[in-house]
């Protein structure tokens, strides 16, 4: 029945098997079976982590069509598809489709949308949402965090992806590696390279191991700075 196969689908969506959540739900509609939110919501989950963009999005609209209403996991799943899809615009028209139709974002949806955002290049529209979800009430987490100083670095305003790795510590989250990377690579293009080795220090003082990224971004900090001795050390 329909909750068989929503769970079937769900469970391919956790497990990575886009394809096979794609193939029940084909087959769910061969046997005359009605689908509802639920299926629809984890088909297009499934779809977002397998970065099939396109198939998401028509599956939203379809469902649409069949005049049922997408609620805030749907719009999530979308958004987030469109955010791996390199779709900013998409993903920025679903967010106020979804507010017009009277959802309200959660943090999920917000960090999605952010990172469509850094994926765009649109650092301003990023560090919108993310005012605009704190004047939510709703806690960025973690995730919103690095996708918001990853625009700021994106869009070369260090000293704002400064001031959210300063708000992010004082709220009580524990920045991650893609966090400091962030961070490093914005101080990088805003030539800050003692700011940066300081990071890398904290990093490691964190208990967190610096990647290729992160000493790219400290080399290049140095270099930009005028530290050959350090980027050599």
């Amino acid at each position: 029945d329909v909750i068989t196969y929503s769970a079937g689908i769900s469970a391919c969506e956790k497990g990575g098997r886009t394809d096979t959540a794609l193939d029940l739900l084909f087959e769910m509609k061969g046997r005359g079976l009605q689908l509802d939110v639920i299926t629809y919501s984890a088909t297009i989950s499934a779809c977002e982590k397998g970065a099939r963009t396109d198939t998401a999005l028509d599956l939203l609209s379809e469902m649409k069509v069949a005049g049922l209403q997408p609620d805030v996991i749907t719009y999530s799943a979308a958004i987030s598809a469109c955010e791996k899809g390199c779709r900013t615009d998409t993903a920025l028209d679903l967010l106020s489709e979804m507010k017009g139709r009277g959802l309200q974002p959660d943090v999920i949806t917000y960090s999605a949308a952010i990172s469509a955002c850094e994926k765009g290049g649109r650092t301003d529209t990023a560090l919108e949402l993310l005012a605009e979800m704190k004047g939510d009430r709703l806690e960025p987490n973690v995730i919103t965090y690095n996708a918001a100083i990853s625009a700021c670095e994106k869009g070369c305003r260090t000293d704002t992806a400064l001031d959210l790795l300063a708000e992010m510590k004082a709220a009580g989250l524990q920045p991650d590696v893609i966090t400091y990377n962030a961070a490093i690579s914005a101080c990088e293009k805003g030539n800050m390279p003692d700011i940066a080795l300081e990071l890398l220090a904290e990093m490691k003082g964190r208990g967190l191991q610096p990647d290729v990224i992160t000493y790219s971004a400290g080399i290049s900090a140095c270099e930009k700075g005028g530290r050959t001795d350090t980027a050599l050390d």
